[in-house]
């Protein structure tokens, strides 16, 4: 690997690396740093020079960056953000007008973005939340800076992330209030001869090198297979009747069938017409679900970011 002096670079030129790196585009880089295209293409120019590496190659989705250029994004944003950092003014969340950006699927738009909302709206009415589904890109995000935090129930993040549980959650099967399951009590046997909504598993995040990483959960996996051991246990089986994209569509399809599906409670609860529904206790041990916060473990030296994460952690801890 090369080895670069740091007389041969200057800001401008980090910026223009940190920016292609998010935009992967010469076009939409130089729209948001005010330059030609021409400038940003010379630039670079003389970053390959530089490093000795093509940095961005050329390909379907639009110029895609090498191994060294995602290494070096990486370690140029944050200390990109620690400059900005410490030129900034002190934070004020009263008087902001930040976008904050929170990952998070359909639990956590159901059961915690509303009060966070809620608490953002008394303490920073100038703020925006936006919520980012999830991907297989979700490492990155972070790492670039366009995700503040991500909230899900996840796997061990890698070591450069830090992760804090938020709260805990169980599991429970959902079937329309009138449906006749609902009218004694449950077993295993009559959970396994209903039909299932499963959720569609997301994709596996990857880190910087390819690998799998934190996955958030979904669907019937939501209880990491203790239903599935169970029908096994019994030498029953149970049939999947549909297939939806996220919970809430799950949750939809139940109210008009003869359906169940498997969901965390607080979700169910936080339904928007959750009279449809009767929640019934799983009939066998199911474990309880955690629900983390990941962030980049230099967060801290973001005041901003640090405020969004103590938002989060306290808005959690109102849930009981």
């Amino acid at each position: 690997m090369k080895h670069v002096h740091l007389g041969a670079l200057d800001l401008n030129l980090l910026r223009i690396l940190s920016v292609m790196a998010e935009e992967r585009s010469v076009t939409k880089a130089g729209d948001r740093l005010g330059l030609t295209q021409s400038a940003v293409s010379h630039a670079l120019a003389r970053l390959r020079a530089i490093f000795g590496d093509p940095l961005f190659v050329r390909g379907p989705l639009g110029m895609q960056p090498t191994q060294r250029a995602i290494e070096l994004a990486a370690g140029v944003q944050l200390g990109l953000a620690q400059i900005e950092s410490a030129l900034a003014p002190r934070f004020d969340a009263a008087t902001t007008d930040r976008r904050f950006t929170v990952v998070g699927g359909a639990y956590v738009c159901m059961v915690l973005a509303p009060l966070l909302v809620e608490r953002m709206g008394r303490l920073a009415p100038g703020a925006e939340l936006r919520l980012h589904n999830y991907g297989a890109d979700m490492y990155a995000l972070l790492d670039t800076g366009q995700a503040d935090a991500m909230i899900g129930g996840y796997t061990k993040p890698p070591d450069r992330f830090a992760s804090a549980e938020l709260f805990q959650d169980d599991f429970v099967w959902v079937v329309r209030a009138d449906h006749p399951i609902a009218r004694r009590p449950l077993t295993i046997e009559a959970l396994a001869a209903l039909s299932a909504v499963v959720i569609d598993r997301l994709p596996a995040i990857q880190d910087d090198a390819g690998n799998a990483g934190a996955a958030p959960v979904s669907g019937v996996w939501y209880d990491r297979g203790a239903f599935d051991a169970e029908l096994a246990r019994r030498n029953l089986s149970q049939r999947v009747g549909a297939t939806a994209p996220d919970s809430l569509s799950g949750l939809a399809i139940v109210a008009r069938s003869d359906m169940a599906t498997l969901a965390p409670r607080r979700l169910a609860k936080a339904h928007l017409r959750q009279e449809q529904f009767a929640l019934l206790d799983p009939p066998y041990v199911s474990p309880t679900l955690a629900i983390s916060l990941i962030y980049r473990r230099d967060s801290a030296n973001d005041p901003a970011r640090a405020w969004l994460l103590s938002m989060l952690s306290e808005t959690a801890a109102t849930l009981g």
